[in-house]
């Protein structure tokens, strides 16, 4: 924590710090990489608890399902309880999560795990609103895009971990190693954050009921809401389709090189606190435009990359920087609609945000087998254009607020 000088009068507010905004950045990357971790593993755990493929598989869609209950159900509750109690409980409720799958001897301990780390890795969501709250005002921007840079990290450094530790030890060892991961950083946190709740506390049922009037009582919730759904279901196309391009005949590369392949956006991700920055100096829509300019320009690389992996990474790393973009603005606009509700808006908006990814995950799965990888791009593509139409409705919405 630091502190901002103080008078002879009164002590200037405390304000989080660069390091306790690090750490906060890497708690989220632990807590959102956790649902990803059993995606390059799924052969391996078949084989490993004597099950099918598809039976491995379900993890991947169940852990969807539990993130998005936790969404909706855990995510509100920082705007009744205290934030750092809640965000810690989490974390450890998830580890414990993590080390069922790590020990898991057969697939239903592996599908507990499994959904305990998905419902209750959503401190994460939990940790991002507060980075804003507890922020200097002038640069809730910066915080923001600083803590969502570990989140996107986490994401995309999962599978490559996962992969390699897995060469290392087996495919538990991913699960152990992050659970005792998870347990050392929520003790940390628990020391660094300071203690702090919603002025107005709200019961539990009025709570989830809120939820709904805040998207109705909030145009531009709903249209940066859509925004960010349109913009993961694109990216969500490569996810679920680019594996199976890079291991056929095109590229035929192993499925450690494929998940070094997402390396490469950790570089895009990273600049998500350079979003942030240009939020907070009222660049805010300029940066939304350029990002999704940069989504749609994405796709023209990875159809090119169809014969050439130079291009493929170029689009990886073009998608990578965009869809940060998009989301810290989105975020720098919808925390300003409501001060004090910014946990509940943070689980309107994520609730979409995920449901775009399913959606998009789902979608590329369906063009990948009926129109393979040309088809996967142009419905990118298409994805892109929708959220540069949806971002243009934004505008509108935005202009007649500043009319009034």
């Amino acid at each position: 924590m630091t502190s901002s000088s103080t008078s002879p009068r009164a002590a200037a507010p405390a304000y989080l710090g660069t390091p306790v905004l690090l750490l906060m950045a890497m708690a989220t990357g632990l807590c959102a990489g956790s649902n990803y971790f059993n995606q390059p593993l799924l052969h391996s755990i078949a084989l490993g608890l004597g099950t099918t493929d598809a039976a491995a598989a379900l993890t991947v869609t169940l852990s969807q399902v539990a993130y998005a209950c936790g969404l909706f159900l855990l995510v509100p509750l920082a705007d009744k309880l205290e934030r750092r109690g809640l965000a810690v409980g989490l974390m450890l409720l998830a580890a414990l999560g993590l080390f069922l799958s790590g020990y898991a001897q057969h697939i239903g301990m592996l599908v507990a795990g499994t959904m305990i780390t998905g419902l209750f890795s959503v401190a994460a969501q939990t940790l991002v609103p507060m980075a804003a709250t507890l922020s200097d005002p002038q640069r809730s921007g910066r915080a923001v895009g600083l803590v969502m840079s570990g989140l996107l990290t986490g994401i995309l450094v999962a599978r490559s971990v996962a992969g390699l530790l897995s060469a290392v030890g087996s495919w538990h060892t991913v699960y152990r190693a992050a659970g005792a991961l998870m347990v050392g950083v929520a003790a940390v946190l628990w020391w660094a954050l300071p203690a702090s709740r919603n002025p107005v506390p709200m019961g539990s049922g009025r709570l989830l009921r809120s939820l709904g009037g805040l998207a109705l009582r909030h145009p531009r919730l709903r249209s940066r809401s859509l925004i960010g759904a349109l913009a993961f279901a694109s990216v969500s196309v490569l996810f679920s389709t680019m594996a199976l391009l890079l291991s056929g005949p095109g590229h035929r590369m192993t499925d450690v090189g494929i998940g070094l392949v997402g390396l490469v956006g950790v570089a895009g991700a990273l600049t998500a606190t350079v979003a942030g920055r240009l939020a907070d100096r009222g660049w805010g829509q300029w940066t939304t435009a350029g990002s999704v300019l940069l989504l749609v320009l994405s796709w023209a690389a990875l159809w090119l990359g169809i014969a050439s992996l130079g291009w493929f990474l170029l689009g990886v790393l073009l998608i990578d920087i965009a869809l940060p973009g998009v989301h810290i603005s989105n975020q720098n606009v919808i925390y300003r609609l409501e001060l004090q509700a910014r946990s509940r808006i943070n689980a309107v908006y994520m609730t979409s945000y995920f449901a775009g990814a399913a959606a998009g995950s789902a979608l590329g799965a369906l063009v990948w087998r009926t129109a393979g990888w040309p088809g996967a791009c142009l419905l990118g593509a298409l994805l892109a254009v929708l959220c540069g139409l949806a971002l243009l409705h934004d505008r509108r919405l935005a202009r007649h607020d500043a009319a009034q």
